[in-house]
C-alpha cells in the first residue's frame, strides 16, 4: 500500500466544516476574482482562508473539535475577519452554491501548479467547476471503518442533499434543478457517489490505479460525494451545496457528526444493514437534485415513496440520543425549524421573482447573511 494512504487513527469523533464562498463585487454583484489581495490582508501564518481554483472563490476552513457550537463559533470568528477584510476591496461574500449569472467562461484560473495540471488534463470539464460547497468531515477509528460508515451513508446522502440545496441558477438561466452544483460536479472523472467497496485495501486500490494510469494527477481529484480522507482520519461529506446561512450550517453539522457516530456504532455492535441497491442512491439524489426540499424519495426499508420532510424529520428522531451524547441538541433540534422554511434555491427563486433582476436578488441575499464576529478558539486534538 501507498504509505502515503495510510489512515491515521482519530479515537474521538471530531468534527470540522470546509466552507467555499463566493467573493462578489458590491457594485455589480458579479464574481470577483480577488483572492489573492485577500490573502495578502490576512496573517502569513493562518492556515484556514484558502484559494480555490477559481480567483473569486474563498475557502475558510474551521478546526477540528469534539463539539460542533465550538466548530460553529471558530466559522463565525473567521467568516467575521474575511467579511471585514474584503469589504476594503469592494467585494462582499455571497452563500450560494452558484453564482447566478457570471458565467465560468470569463474566471480566472489561480496561478498554481496543481491547479495548471489540473487543467491541462481535464480541460473545459475542470474550467467549470465554478460552484461552491460545504464539506464535513467526521472522525473514525480506522480506514476499514471508514468504508463501512461511507457504505451506511449512502442512503441518507440525497437527503442531506435535499436539505442543502441552493444552486438554481447557472449563467443567467433557471436552470429547472434545485442544486445544479451537483450536474457540474458529477462531471468529473472521479466525482458524484462512490463506488460499492469492500474494505479499506479496496479504496486504496481506486486511489493508486488511477494515479498510475494517468486518469487523475493526485488522491485530491478523488470528488465523490462523500469520500474517506486519510491525512485527517475522517470521513468527508461532500454531497451538500453550499448552504444559505449559518444555521442551515449549524443543523447539517450536527445531523452528519450524529448520523457518522450512529452509523459507526451500529458496526461495533454488528447491526444488520439493510441493502439499498445504488440505482436507488441514484435516483434519489436525482430527486433531490431536481425538486430540492419538495422531492418524494424511495425509501430504502419499505421502496415506497416518502416526502423527503418526512425522512428528514424521522432521521433527525431517531439521532436525538446521539446530540445528546456529542453536546449537539442545539444544533440538530434546529431541523425541525428549517423544514419549515424555504430551501437556500426557493429563497433565490423567490427573490429573484421579486426583483426581476440578479444584481438586486444577490444584494437582497448577502445584505440578509450577517455573521457576528466571536473569539478564534484554540483547536483541540483527535
Amino acid at each position: 500500500m501507498d504509505p502515503k494512504l495510510e489512515f491515521t487513527h482519530c479515537n474521538r469523533p471530531t468534527v470540522g466544516v470546509e466552507l467555499e464562498l463566493q467573493l462578489v463585487e458590491q457594485n455589480s454583484w458579479a464574481l470577483n476574482p480577488v483572492i489573492l489581495d485577500v490573502l495578502k490582508l490576512l496573517p502569513d501564518e493562518q492556515e484556514w482562508a484558502k484559494p480555490e481554483l477559481m480567483q473569486s472563490y474563498i475557502e475558510i476552513n474551521s478546526s477540528a473539535f469534539l463539539h460542533v457550537r465550538e466548530v460553529i463559533s471558530d466559522l463565525k470568528s473567521k467568516l467575521a475577519i474575511v467579511d471585514a477584510l474584503v469589504k476594503q476591496l469592494d467585494t462582499r461574500i455571497f452563500w450560494a452554491a452558484t453564482h447566478p449569472f457570471s458565467t465560468w467562461m470569463e474566471q480566472r484560473i489561480t496561478p498554481d501548479k496543481r491547479y495548471k495540471q489540473l487543467v491541462d488534463k481535464m480541460q473545459d470539464t475542470a474550467r467549470r467547476i465554478v460552484t461552491f460547497g460545504m464539506h464535513v468531515h467526521v472522525g473514525v477509528d480506522s480506514g476499514d471503518k471508514a468504508v463501512m460508515v461511507i457504505d451506511r451513508l449512502m442512503r441518507h446522502l440525497p437527503t442531506l442533499l435535499a436539505l442543502s440545496v441552493n444552486s438554481p441558477f447557472w449563467v443567467g438561466r433557471n436552470t429547472g434543478l434545485q442544486s445544479h452544483r451537483c450536474k457540474i460536479m458529477e462531471q468529473l472523472p472521479a466525482a458524484g457517489l462512490p463506488p460499492n467497496m469492500r474494505n479499506y485495501s479496496e479504496y486504496c486500490w481506486i486511489v493508486n490505479h488511477s494515479i498510475q494510469s494517468g486518469f487523475i494527477n493526485s488522491i485530491r481529484e478523488i470528488w465523490w460525494d462523500v469520500r474517506p480522507h486519510p491525512r485527517l482520519g475522517t470521513v468527508e461529506v461532500r454531497i451538500c451545496d453550499l448552504p444559505p446561512d449559518m444555521e442551515t450550517v449549524s443543523m447539517l453539522t450536527a445531523l452528519i457528526q450524529c448520523l457518522v457516530v450512529a452509523l459507526s456504532e451500529q458496526i461495533d455492535e454488528g447491526v444488520y444493514q439493510y441493502d439499498i441497491h445504488p440505482i436507488m442512491v441514484k435516483q434519489n439524489k436525482w430527486k433531490a437534485t431536481r425538486y430540492g426540499m419538495n422531492a418524494e424519495m424511495t425509501d430504502a426499508v419499505t421502496q415506497k415513496a416518502v416526502p423527503v420532510r418526512i425522512l428528514a424529520y424521522e432521521l433527525y428522531e431517531k439521532l436525538i440520543p446521539y446530540s445528546k451524547q456529542l453536546g449537539c441538541e442545539a444544533e440538530l433540534n434546529l431541523l425541525p425549524g428549517i423544514l419549515q422554511k424555504p430551501s437556500g434555491a426557493r429563497r433565490q427563486l423567490e427573490s429573484f421573482q421579486k426583483h426581476g433582476n440578479f444584481p438586486d436578488m444577490i444584494q437582497e441575499l448577502v445584505e440578509t447573511q450577517i455573521i457576528e464576529a466571536v473569539p478564534l478558539l484554540s483547536r483541540q486534538g483527535k
